[in-house]
């Protein structure tokens, strides 16, 4: 019986032993991907316990923005910092230290005393979420294999979604509490960042980590740990070292100096980077959160109008975004990163026009107003002649009688930026308010609320899948190891800069250019992304992470649309045979 024969059996028992190895690398990426639970958590909480947190705390109009800002400010400012710390403390003491800071940030909100506590809490809150946001999707690509890193960073993404449905469960539950029911609500955040910490003390550090720390042979028994005892895990230590001992040769040929200009002065990197800074940006720049926000809006235009459907629906928008977000889960393996994006955004781009063409239509056949409050004549309320002239101005409101035949009764009233509900005067004020009387701030009765249901449907499903998940996928596998927490930093950061500007600026863009101007906007961004990204993105499904640099590595006209993978699989080959050459055996454990 041949040596070779007897190489292959060994080597076909050793396949055997995966199932374990799969197991200990879900167990690993779902304790990670808590970290986007606890996000989305944060996300969906605060939404509905924002009523809640107005009459308690008595807060006003700008009360209310800085308890949302303060957190996305923190969480910028962290995230541009997570990837230093990553760098030099590990990839697991930085995901140990989110999930303690998240869990004092939850314990503060859920026992403030007065709003200054609270704003504390908030925070602390964006400490964690900018740390969290930044390293986890790193960590998972890491230590993930080729040809599962994919979906497993976009578990990350589908428990965010996941934690918005939860978060709205939690305050459906406890939105009869109207005293203490904002403390579960934003309070439990606290039990899953807790089990993260205690379960993250036994988890593994990424085995890129510990290369670039020297420690060969932890690095080795980590990759054992996830592909098992076969020469997956050698052929793959392989490919690492020989790869950082090159990018270590490379480095001390063009000079120190920060990390951010060795990444401007590398052509492949900095490609990358822009592609995958775009990717945030376009992710809140074709609505994500718009639709979000109209979401409710929409429901109510249906006809759901009871009383406690503020909270309710917040929780179907995120159950259907969390069953939308799946199909992302099973196709990013299966037909690949770029693929699934393009199509993403092909259909949010239509999706978004059918949006804009029934929010126009809503717009054309408004209700007229057929009463003027005397009582608000010297108001700018007072000058509209139908409700969506009325409900763009933030400070105005519609108030009907909804009767069979349509609308009746309908005037525009003053209404106070810190109480909402309710209009100043009027028909719809608190003191005169009647059941059969609707108060309507944000949207308008109309004919045409089941297209623009039918588009928000439609931008579920596409979004989700690919836009929604796919730029946290993309980031985390398309740069180098001595760029790639730097320039997932910066692509963070990018990201909840996006998600800033769109929050302050968001008032002031719909009064200007009217609901259905917004999705026009939103939709030419979709089409402009998409020509870019047809262009620009390549494909990096089934690769390591050490071969991805090279498909940044040639023009873009060479490699984006016509996908010559043969040159490039050649192109890695050679490399690693020529780098091979140079690296001494990876079981010693000794740097070269």
């Amino acid at each position: 019986m041949s040596s070779e024969f007897i190489n292959d059996v060994e080597g076909l028992l050793q396949d055997r032993v995966k199932p374990k190895a799969q197991m200990f690398m879900y167990t690993v990426t779902l304790l990670s991907a808590v970290g986007g639970f606890m996000s989305g958590y944060d996300t969906g909480a605060i939404s509905g316990a924002m009523m809640f947190l107005r009459k308690y705390f008595e807060l006003d109009y700008t009360w209310q923005k800085l308890v949302i800002g303060v957190t996305m400010a923190t969480a910028w400012t962290f995230s541009l910092i997570a990837g230093y710390f990553a760098d030099r403390l590990g990839r697991k003491p930085v995901i140990i230290l989110s999930s303690f800071v998240f869990t004092v940030g939850a314990v503060l909100m859920g026992t403030a005393v007065d709003k200054g506590m609270f704003l504390g809490g908030r925070f602390v809150i964006g400490v964690a979420l900018g740390l969290t946001s930044t390293t986890v999707p790193v960590y998972i690509s890491e230590v993930s294999p080729p040809e599962f890193r994919g979906r497993l960073v976009t578990l990350n993404y589908c428990f965010l979604t996941g934690g918005q449905f939860v978060a709205g469960i939690i305050d459906g539950a406890f939105s009869n509490d109207e005293t203490n029911g904002w403390r579960f609500m934003l309070g439990l955040a606290a039990l899953p960042s807790f089990i993260q910490f205690f379960g993250f003390l036994m988890m593994p550090e990424s085995p890129r980590w510990l290369m670039a720390q020297g420690k060969y042979q932890e690095a080795l028994e980590v990759l054992k740990s996830v592909h098992g005892q076969t020469s997956h895990a050698k052929e793959e230590f392989d490919s690492i070292k020989a790869n950082y001992v090159e990018t270590e040769r490379e480095m001390e040929n063009t000079g120190s100096g920060p990390i951010i200009l060795q990444v401007f002065r590398n052509p492949a990197v900095k490609r990358a980077l822009t592609i995958g800074c775009l990717l945030h940006l376009t992710h809140h720049f074709v609505g994500s959160n718009t639709v979000t926000f109209y979401g409710a809006s929409v429901i109510e235009m249906c006809g759901i109008r009871q009383s406690s459907s503020i909270v309710w629906l917040t929780a179907v928008i995120a159950v259907v975004n969390l069953c939308c977000s799946f199909p992302g889960l099973v196709l990013v393996e299966k037909i690949g990163r770029r693929p699934l994006t393009l199509f993403s955004l092909a259909g949010v781009s239509f999706s978004l026009g059918i949006m804009a063409v029934g929010f126009q239509l809503a717009n054309v056949h408004s209700p007229q107003i057929q009463i003027n409050d005397t009582s608000g004549s010297d108001t700018v309320c007072s000058s509209y002649s139908s409700c969506s002239q009325c409900v763009n101005n933030p400070y105005c409101g519609y108030c009907f009688l909804d009767l069979p035949s349509g609308p009746s009764n309908g005037s525009c009233l003053l209404t106070d930026l810190d109480k909402p509900d309710v209009s100043v005067t009027g028909q719809c004020n608190s003191s005169l308010l009647e059941n059969p009387l609707i108060w309507s701030y944000h949207w308008c009765p109309s004919d045409y609320s089941w297209l623009i249901l039918v588009g928000l449907i439609l931008y579920l499903l596409c979004f989700s899948p690919g836009m929604g998940s796919m730029p946290w996928t993309v980031n985390s596998e398309i740069y180098p190891f001595w760029a790639r927490s730097t320039s997932c930093a910066t692509t963070t950061s990018v990201n909840w800069l996006s998600n800033i500007v769109v929050f302050m600026l968001f008032p002031s863009v719909a009064e200007i250019l009217n609901k259905y101007g917004i999705f026009w906007l939103y939709m030419s961004v979709a089409v402009l992304a998409w020509i870019y990204f047809f262009l620009m993105l390549p494909e990096t499904r089934g690769k390591r992470l050490e071969e991805v640099e090279s498909l940044f590595a040639h023009p873009w006209w060479q490699d984006a649309t016509t996908a010559d993978e043969k040159k490039t699989v050649q192109y890695v080959h050679i490399r690693g045979i020529n780098q091979a050459t140079n690296v001494d055996d990876p079981d010693s454990g000794e740097e070269s």
